[in-house]
């Protein structure tokens, strides 16, 4: 086969699904020597990026943003394997699907969030969300869903007939481990001002990840126990922010909250070791990729029971109602506070980690493309 893959969103995206092309990629180079590979690009492509034989690089001849709005707001009949050259499937890794000519075209919809919590949404994505994307699910030869969840999402909410869905989970890169160098931890905590012992949280700041919630339970535990840890959240702001800030500002707790803003990804290995509890009470996530990062590095995790987090964190996470302040608060004080449980909880995520490997993850997608193609 000849596939293409629009690359555009690993070069511009840090996280999120920057990381799941990223790491889909990366794993298809290192196993397929078999297929050949373009990667469509409508940004500069990086110049130390070595690839086997197999993979070339095709440069847009338009930016992102110029595509965008000819593809899905003009409509402009631009075929996409004409870009890239004759291909026999296109694969889009970030909900929108692209004109094709003869090309089968594979889109991965990460979550339907914008459907399912439309009010945690920016509503200008929200609305172009909804516009593009139930158009490319039936456009589509094959859909990718992260989870098991969206899988189901995708059927009722879109009615996409669940024999066209195959489930690709993300994976875990082999560099998030319990970081042992102390040199490199000390570093890390020099850099980003880290408090000698704190309770962390990772993802851009919007409504949908409940930081207000978890400010709100981190501050009625700090008041009932006297709790020593800071709250640290790492994360760029993303939209509809500020209530987060505010709530800090109403518990009065703006010398124990720290934001750190972006994390280079090679420090985040040591930020989860140094923290002693990772806290993703996240109102609905596709996958939920930090919850697995943080298990990975050792960190007792604390997440929600909605959305995909429970197939996620397995047994080896304590699992709250997001909306529950009181059980998060509560949740949070056992896991910090009984070592046995903190030990067994360690344990079970190094084994749950281990399960979501992007080499997993790649033997799925090859499987969706051979589907596509007969």
């Amino acid at each position: 086969m000849r596939i293409a893959i629009d690359y555009t969103p690993a070069v511009t995206q840090g996280a999120g699904i920057g990381r799941y092309t990223r790491g889909l990629v990366a794993a298809l180079a290192e196993m397929d020597t078999i297929n050949r590979y373009v990667l469509f690009c409508a940004a500069p492509t990086p110049a130390s990026a070595r690839w086997p034989a197999n993979f070339t690089w095709q440069r847009s001849p338009l930016p992102a943003r110029w595509l965008t709005i000819a593809w899905h707001r003009l409509h402009l009949p631009l075929a996409a394997d004409l870009l890239t050259g004759a291909c026999d499937l296109y694969h889009a890794p970030d909900f929108t699907l692209p004109p094709l000519r003869r090309a089968r075209g594979i889109v991965t919809i990460h979550d339907l969030s914008f459907l399912r919590v439309p009010d945690c949404a920016d509503p200008g994505l929200r609305a172009f969300l909804e516009r593009a994307t139930p158009a490319a699910v039936a456009r589509a030869t094959r859909v990718l869903a992260d989870s098991e969840n969206t899988r189901r999402d995708l059927i009722a909410l879109l009615d996409v007939p669940a024999t066209k869905i195959n489930v690709v989970t993300p994976g875990v890169e082999p560099h998030f481990r319990r970081e042992t160098d102390a040199v490199r931890l000390a570093a890390v905590r020099q850099r980003y001002g880290l408090p000698e012992r704190f309770i962390l949280s990772v993802g851009t700041l919007e409504p949908r990840k409940n930081f207000a919630g978890l400010i709100r339970a981190y501050g009625r535990l700090r008041r009932a126990r006297a709790l020593p840890h800071a709250l640290v959240i790492a994360g760029r702001p993303g939209w509809l922010y500020e209530e987060i800030y505010r709530q800090v500002e109403r518990d009065q707790l703006a010398d124990s909250v720290r934001f750190l803003g972006f994390v280079a990804d090679a420090d985040l290995p040591a930020l989860y070791t140094l923290a002693d509890l990772f806290a993703y009470p996240s109102r609905y996530e596709g996958f939920g990729i930090p919850v697995l990062e943080a298990m990975a590095c050792g960190t007792p995790v604390v997440t929600s029971d909605n959305s995909s987090l429970p197939e996620v964190a397995g047994d080896a996470a304590r699992l709250i109602r997001a909306e529950d302040t009181d059980m998060l608060a509560q949740a949070m004080a056992e896991v910090i506070e009984d070592s046995t449980l903190r030990h067994a909880m360690i344990a079970r995520g190094y084994a749950q980690a281990r399960r979501f490997t992007w080499h997993n993850s790649a033997r799925a997608a090859l499987e969706a493309y051979r589907a596509a193609v007969a």
